[in-house]
């Protein structure tokens, strides 16, 4: 045995190898663990949470005096047709007309007009397919009303049809159901054909769009809750004599739309549905932006667990747990029960057209389906106004034969 000399330290302890590779694997296992965790809970509450839209296109230079727009290149600026551009943050919006030209990165657009805001100062903004402000750009008569939902009482546009020789008010009505993230002026591009076609209009809002009251949580059910709304406007249009209802939703109005057919008090009278890029089935739709974002499928489906389960409330702030199977209407086919129009374009972007294609496939019976190529998310008005309007017409022609 080696002497210690006097004063000398002892010598350290010797850690085996196998100990330093295990702590440092437990330490790397748990950080993940960990911002497995974060990221489900982020993606959890971006389901559900309300959010305003954002600014996702540069505005590159406005010169008034030939009444065009530079912007950047995106999928949305670049497509044909007349489009909305809502700019500095919300306080701006300009009415788009087709492109001029596209180089170096840059696309000029035709200004057809700028309703507010000051387009020159703008630096960024968002091609809208929300085009109109409201429905007396017709040229028609519009009252303000209101619904009274069980969150409180709901503004709403109503628009009679078009005067008919008798001069008896119309008995059909079309009810129109506004996506997420988006107020009822998404859907006055209705109101046309549907005012010709002999129907009154209603634009609804519902919780939680900004304009209806906020439900007690202040959350997104992604129409597992809102289609209460619509249910309360079935009953306005009711009592306002309507005995004869088709409801148009769009995007997430699609999968509140779907709920009423099947849910709401007054559903005997719903004689069809039309719908515009709609969330038909939200396990694919979120499945297709966590892949967008390159989640992984597991932190996806984690995601899914928290915002099904009660426990999840904890983690999004829900009052209750959404039930994704009955928000499926692929799965839900058999309960389709009225004739349906579906609008969808293949690039949607958004809100993939499987969920739309499969349901097509499994009622051919009730389903017809029009599909785009290059029309975007809830652009198909903008992108094609002859052939969104002709699909619409004719579904409804079709309907009083």
């Amino acid at each position: 045995m080696t002497p210690q000399h006097r004063g000398s330290a002892p010598a350290p302890a010797r850690v085996p190898a196998w100990t330093v590779v295990a702590l440092a694997a437990g330490t790397a296992a748990a950080l993940a663990a960990a911002a497995g965790a974060i990221v489900t809970a982020l993606m959890s509450k971006a389901i559900v949470t309300p959010s305003e839209p954002v600014d996702d296109v540069k505005v590159l230079g406005y010169d008034e005096e030939a009444d065009v727009v530079s912007l950047s290149v995106t999928a949305d600026s670049i497509l044909p047709g007349v489009y909305s551009l809502r700019f500095s943050g919300d306080t701006g919006h300009a009415r788009l007309g087709e492109v001029r030209e596209v180089a170096d990165g840059v696309v000029r657009r035709t200004v057809l007009k700028v309703d507010y805001g000051d387009l020159r100062a703008a630096r960024a903004g968002r091609i809208s397919g929300w085009f109109f402000i409201h429905p007396r750009e017709f040229d028609v008569p519009v009252d303000e009303v209101e619904v009274f939902t069980p969150v409180g009482p709901a503004p709403a546009w109503f628009v009679p049809p078009a005067p008919e020789a008798s001069g008896a008010p119309s008995t059909r009505w079309v009810i129109q159901v506004h996506g997420r993230g988006v107020r009822r002026g998404e859907t006055i591009r209705a109101v046309p054909v549907f005012r010709e076609a002999g129907y009154s209009s209603l634009h609804i809002s519902y919780r939680n769009d900004g304009e209806a009251p906020r439900s007690h949580d202040g959350k997104y059910a992604l129409g597992d809750t809102e289609w209460q709304d619509l249910d309360a406007a079935l009953t306005y249009a009711v009592d306002h004599g309507a005995t004869d209802v088709v409801l148009m939703g769009w995007s997430m109005g699609g999968a509140i739309t779907l709920q009423a057919m099947g849910r709401a008090v007054h559903r005997d009278i719903v004689r069809a549905i039309v719908l515009e890029s709609p969330a038909v089935d939200w396990h694919d739709v979120l499945r297709f932006h966590g892949r967008a974002r390159h989640v992984p499928e597991l932190i996806g489906d984690a995601a899914f667990a928290t915002i099904t389960h009660r426990w999840g409330g904890i983690v999004t702030g829900q009052d209750q747990p959404l039930d994704l199977d009955r928000l499926d209407f692929v799965k839900r086919s058999a309960e389709v029960d009225v004739p349906v129009l579906i609008l969808h374009s293949d690039d949607d972007g958004y809100v993939p057209s499987t969920g739309s294609r499969q349901l097509a496939e499994a009622r051919p019976d009730l389903v017809t389906l029009v599909p785009f190529s290059v029309a975007r998310h809830t652009k198909l008005w903008n992108y094609d106004r002859a052939a969104w309007n002709r699909a619409i017409a004719r579904f409804l022609e079709e309907l009083a034969l």
